[in-house]
């Protein structure tokens, strides 16, 4: 018995390695399937790929609380010395960019409501009079505080480069000159977040429940195969895609008015501007979301893809790049091109505007039409790719 036990060992051992090799080579056929499937979804492999490369670069660059480039005017009806020193002290800082000069009140005010700016300087009327003879100079700085942070940024900045001009006079004349900054907050003089985060969330809300919820109900359809079922239905494509966009559309709706209900009951957040406005500027902004959730669902064939772009491609611009928490004007130019197009953005400003600047539509008509036109080519290219994709 233990000769054959002994004869037998060798062959025992060469069918378990043998059998070992077949496992590992089934293994590895496996593995190879799996990389197969991986590198054959190439949406998917951008979005594995590409997606941490666009993630670091956009928290490289897009994310700093440092204020660079801020665009002010100023106000000067004395146009001596000193102010025309100081403007350029200004200009030349890295923080600020003086992008005019007002003539009057009524120029300085329809600046602040545009958007366009963060804050201004005004002189007082004979400064350089003034500081001669009497040793004491007043100017203001108004500024944009619906950001708060940013307000007290430039503020302190502005503040900053004035008292080193005040320095360099004492130190020439050896007079104690005092340039006394009087600084005024518009539209927020309490510095409340709530006035700044507010439009963000708005804009992070809606476009999150349109965009993603309708892609992935368009794509659940496809994915179960009940797709082609709806098509050879009566009812045209056009009106499919519509049934499936009307349940999200009526839920956006209410999740506006819950957010407008809090932000301005609980919050204390004021709605300065007209309501009517509100509604339509915040409807239109749902439109476009829905359009990209339609366009969104013509690109992948799987939830789990329409989950993964709507969230990646979409809430992360809508908190970096939208203007929600970091301006804009402190990314690089290729970053602020990129802003250009996204939808949040111009939400945001509108929101801004209408909501707690109270101006009226007339004010934020720019960012309206970017809207409008958004629509319309989204929903052109999004219909044209389904049908395509479909047929």
């Amino acid at each position: 018995m233990k000769i054959l036990n002994d004869i037998a060992r060798p062959f025992r051992l060469l069918i378990l390695n043998c059998s070992l090799l077949i496992n590992r080579s089934v293994f590895l056929v496996f593995v190879q399937k799996e990389f197969y499937h991986i590198f054959r979804d190439k949406r998917t492999m951008l979005i594995l790929l590409g997606m941490p490369v666009v993630q670091l670069i956009l928290f490289g660059f897009a994310i700093t609380n440092e204020v660079k480039n801020a665009k002010i005017v100023i106000f000067d009806p004395s146009k001596d010395d000193a102010t025309q020193r100081i403007a350029r002290q200004l200009d030349a800082s890295q923080y600020f960019t003086v992008v005019r000069y007002v003539n009057n009140q009524q120029e300085l005010k329809q600046s602040f409501q545009d958007g366009n700016i963060g804050m201004a300087v005004v002189f007082g009327e004979r400064f350089n009079e003034n500081l001669l003879h009497t040793g004491k100079a007043q100017l203001q700085l108004l500024a944009d505080a619906t950001d708060p942070n940013t307000a007290t940024q430039l503020v302190q900045y502005a503040s900053s480069i004035i008292g080193g001009y005040q320095q360099e006079l004492m130190a020439q004349n050896k007079i104690p000159y005092q340039i006394q900054p009087e600084v005024k907050l518009l539209y927020n003089p309490q510095m409340k977040a709530a006035y700044n985060f507010v439009p963000g969330v708005l804009g992070m809300i809606l476009m999150l429940i349109c965009a993603m919820m309708t892609s992935i109900a368009i794509v659940r359809e496809k994915e179960l195969g009940t797709m082609e079922i709806l098509l050879v239905s009566p009812m045209k494509p056009i009106y499919i895609i519509l049934a499936k966009a009307v349940p999200y559309l009526a839920l956006s709706t209410v999740n506006l008015i819950t957010v407008l209900l809090l932000s301005i009951f609980v919050l204390n957040v004021p709605l300065a501007g007209s309501l009517f406005w509100l509604f339509v500027v915040s409807l239109l902004f749902i439109f476009v979301s829905l359009s990209i959730g339609l366009l969104v669902s013509t690109l992948v064939n799987s939830q789990m893809a329409a989950m993964l772009v709507s969230v990646l491609a979409m809430m992360l611009p809508v908190i970096l790049l939208s203007g929600m928490i970091y301006p804009i004007e402190n990314m690089p130019t290729v970053l602020q091109w990129v802003s250009n197009i996204v939808p949040a953005r111009w939400y945001i400003l509108a929101v801004k505007g209408l909501m707690i600047k109270g101006v009226g539509i007339v004010a934020v008509a720019k960012e309206v039409a970017i809207l409008c036109v958004m629509v319309v080519l989204l929903i052109t290219v999004s219909m044209k790719k389904f049908k395509i994709r479909l047929e």
